[in-house]
């Protein structure tokens, strides 16, 4: 029983650490479920499958609280304290070397908007990161279901895959996730990848790079049947964003 209820506890304490306007929930559910599920491996009679569950749900979903904490915080960071400016280099065609562009603000703003986005293969560079989107895969129901532990999307919705890589280039070290990337749905949707997780034979971690280092991985997210996106690349946490057609 003991177990069942901590893996109840963390299940909702998962969700709630997703949530940033809910977040502190998730923080005061998640180190209850920890403690339950411990405290049930050392009871008898008790399901010791149920409290594994529930030891491993909330030491995911407190990385996760952690996660959602600093992206949290570098957005009001963000909006305090202004952007870096973005530089777009255009991809080369074949045979061509490519195109640089001015690395000024009004670069990034006239090229890299949601009604002006710039095409997959584009480097996107910051001060301190630089960002490629390698590949789009609009459906991506079966590059998410390959591992059996993944649930179907919602009714009414399926996955969206993108392939990017992130290069450091700014001093000392910094982590991967410092780079977001979501989708933007054409009514106006904001769609994270954490909204809700999957785990996929690729997925982008949370590295720790040195400079000139890189590191490659993708994204799901869960798009409405019948909407379109644009992906939207923010490399650091006070750069301006780049929108990417897919």
């Amino acid at each position: 029983m003991l177990a069942l209820i901590a893996l109840i506890i963390s299940i909702v304490g998962f969700i709630f650490a997703c949530i940033p306007g809910a977040l502190i929930i998730g923080w005061i559910l998640l180190p209850i479920a920890f403690i339950l599920a411990i405290v049930s491996l050392f009871l008898k009679g008790t399901g010791k499958g149920l409290g594994i569950a529930g030891l491993i749900i909330s030491v995911v979903g407190t990385i996760v609280a952690f996660i959602v904490f600093f992206a949290v915080v570098a957005a009001s960071f963000n909006e305090a304290f202004g952007d870096e400016s973005v530089v777009v280099e255009k991809p080369a065609a074949a045979g061509q070397a490519p195109a640089e562009e001015s690395p000024t603000a009004e670069t990034a703003t006239a090229e890299g908007t949601r009604e002006n986005p710039v095409a997959i293969g584009s480097v996107i560079s910051s001060e301190n990161w630089t960002v490629v989107i390698n590949s789009f895969s609009k459906d991506g129901n079966s590059i998410v279901l390959a591992n059996e532990f993944n649930d179907p999307a919602p009714a009414g919705s399926h996955y969206e895959v993108v392939n990017y890589t992130v290069t450091y280039t700014g001093k000392d070290s910094a982590i991967a996730a410092e780079v977001g990337v979501d989708v933007v749905t054409n009514a106006g949707n904001v769609v994270n990848g954490y909204d809700n997780p999957v785990m996929l034979d690729d997925n982008m971690g949370i590295d720790e790079l040195f400079n000139g280092a890189s590191a490659t991985g993708s994204d799901a997210f869960v798009v409405p049947d019948g909407e379109s996106v644009k992906i939207r690349v923010q490399p650091g946490m006070l750069a301006d964003e780049v929108f990417v057609q897919p």
